[in-house]
């Protein structure tokens, strides 16, 4: 049986990774979790400098899910490539560095800096604000979408994942754009923008106010956009939004996704990515499937 998958030209043993943010840099989770059984480690957000993140309460849970606003607090590129990278250097799975930034000129310090670091892939989040254009995240306009993927193409060294904002009108036109920006693969999606009003205190429960909602609850959106995504650019999609178990991530590759981020489910079931991986194996044995590649979407 082939789990393996090729994404850009990266070969995966298998076609299961966890989200930025939810599984720290690999080290946090390595005492419960093998990183040797994963396709890949994909690590928190990456800055060009440290990042103190957003004042707390920035955790909320929701029904069926939760509410973030860490505000990708890190302790910037340095102290990565120092610390995290020989840590997972260790392991046999492939390395996706996650990469945030306030100005299109911090994305390409850090794209440039991870240039000769041995990491496989780059993901680009695009929700960050973009603080030269008021504040609105990158993503969701197609333009400015297609401009940072341009730039981030224009210095990386390693293939390109551009990671899309569910916070659009239409997710083919973000997509559309990155894939006319030059981007080898996509990744969705990333978290809805939500809110919860403590009712006893009567105030946000986040300092921020808003904050971005993950989890279950999630799912139903995320698999509607990542099977619209797949029917409308020819680059490979990584699915995630609300992952849990293997079925969940069936429905992703189903619906077109070569691969499947595990998020939030990480918090409560610290194996849930192992889980994941045997849930597909599972569903490939009952199926008499040979080969995952030959699930990806083929539900039209």
């Amino acid at each position: 049986m082939n789990l393996g998958v090729n994404i850009a030209g990266v070969e995966f043993k298998n076609p299961v990774m966890e989200a930025s943010g939810t599984f720290g840099s690999g080290m946090e989770f390595s005492e419960f979790v093998d990183l040797n059984k994963l396709g890949a480690v994909v690590t928190k957000g990456v800055a060009n400098v440290p990042w103190e993140g957003n004042p707390t309460p920035r955790v909320a849970e929701t029904y069926g899910g939760m509410l973030n606003a860490i505000g990708l607090q890190n302790p910037g590129i340095d102290v990565f490539c120092r610390r995290d990278i020989p840590f997972l250097k260790q392991y046999d799975t492939k390395i996706i560095v996650n990469v945030c930034g306030k100005t299109t000129e911090d994305y390409i310090e850090v794209v440039e800096r991870l240039g000769d670091e041995p990491v496989d892939m780059l993901e680009i989040n695009i929700s960050c604000p973009n603080v030269k254009e008021g504040g609105i995240a990158f993503g969701q306009n197609p333009k400015s979408a297609e401009d940072i993927t341009r730039a981030v193409k224009k210095y990386a060294r390693q293939p390109v994942i551009m990671k899309l904002s569910p916070n659009v009108t239409d997710i083919t036109e973000m997509a559309k754009a990155v894939e006319a920006g030059g981007a080898d693969a996509v990744s969705l999606i990333n978290t809805l923008t939500g809110m919860k009003i403590d009712i006893h205190k009567q105030t946000f429960s986040l300092a921020n106010k808003t904050g971005g909602m993950s989890g279950p609850a999630v799912k139903p959106v995320a698999v509607r956009m990542v099977y619209q995504v797949a029917n409308a650019v020819k680059l490979p999609i990584i699915g995630m939004g609300g992952i849990t178990n293997g079925d969940d991530a069936m429905e992703f590759i189903l619906a077109g996704a070569s691969a499947v981020s595990v998020g939030t489910a990480n918090f409560m079931n610290p194996m849930a990515t192992i889980e994941v991986l045997s849930g597909i194996e599972n569903y490939m044995k009952q199926h008499n499937v040979e080969d995952i590649s030959d699930l990806v979407g083929i539900v039209k």
